[in-house]
């Protein structure tokens, strides 16, 4: 087996200065190869703060991106990495000191692809509840997205052709082409990621639209389609 080394992917779209601050500039990327922002920002103000952003932490770089989509996105900047294993994560989301470490014993144990537990920066108990739900939702399903970080063995996603581009559900459509090569591996110790689009738009109507959009996705609806409802 080759050396474990282990690029971070971040897509990134026009997020404020504080927001990368509190997502991905709070990462300790100690242990990984490569850490790059992938970043289709159409605003300076967003494009400077991510460039700013990099230069203040020597693991860091940014990949600018088109505007063409998510999965482009990451697909551009996995074909930059130069490590062994991929890990894509969103920029709202913070990964554990120990991440790099964490995803290696994954790979010794013979893992070729998988997630962390989540948990959300909100303590209240309703939000705690939608955490469990997540994490078990995916240990039945072995689906995984961008909020749980989901890594994986770079010729393996090379392989599959990365991403499919699509507008929306790429991370769940990869994890479908990737569960019938390899079962996942969970890792438990969570992530934390933002749970603002809860506060912002109220838990209930948050549940129920992201349930739905996953349960027609899976029924046959379009990517394409759900993302004009979704809003992207």
């Amino acid at each position: 087996m080759a050396a474990f080394t282990l690029t971070a992917v971040v897509p990134v779209l026009n997020e404020t200065p504080a927001a990368l601050a509190a997502g991905v500039g709070a990462v300790c990327w100690d242990g990984f190869a490569q850490a790059l922002i992938a970043d289709a920002s159409d605003q300076p103000a967003a494009k400077q703060a991510a460039h700013a952003l990099a230069q203040n932490k020597p693991a860091l770089s940014v990949v600018d991106c088109p505007r063409q989509g998510r999965a482009r996105q990451m697909n551009h900047a996995a074909s930059l990495a130069r490590a062994s294993h991929l890990l894509f994560v969103h920029a709202d989301t913070r990964l554990p000191p120990d991440a790099a470490a964490l995803v290696q014993g994954a790979v010794l144990r013979g893992a070729r692809w998988g997630r962390f537990d989540v948990r959300l920066d909100d303590r209240r108990a309703v939000f705690r509840m939608i955490a469990a739900l997540m994490n078990a939702r995916s240990a039945v399903s072995g689906i995984a997205t961008g909020d749980q970080a989901l890594f994986v063995e770079r010729g393996l996603f090379e392989r599959l052709g990365g991403f499919c581009d699509i507008p929306l559900m790429e991370d769940v459509e990869l994890s479908r082409r990737l569960k019938k090569t390899a079962r996942p591996h969970r890792i438990r110790t969570p992530v934390v990621t933002s749970a603002r689009r809860w506060r912002e738009h109220g838990v209930a109507r948050t549940v129920l639209l992201m349930w739905t959009l996953r349960f027609l996705y899976f029924a046959g609806v379009a990517p394409q389609r759900l993302a004009v409802w979704y809003g992207r």
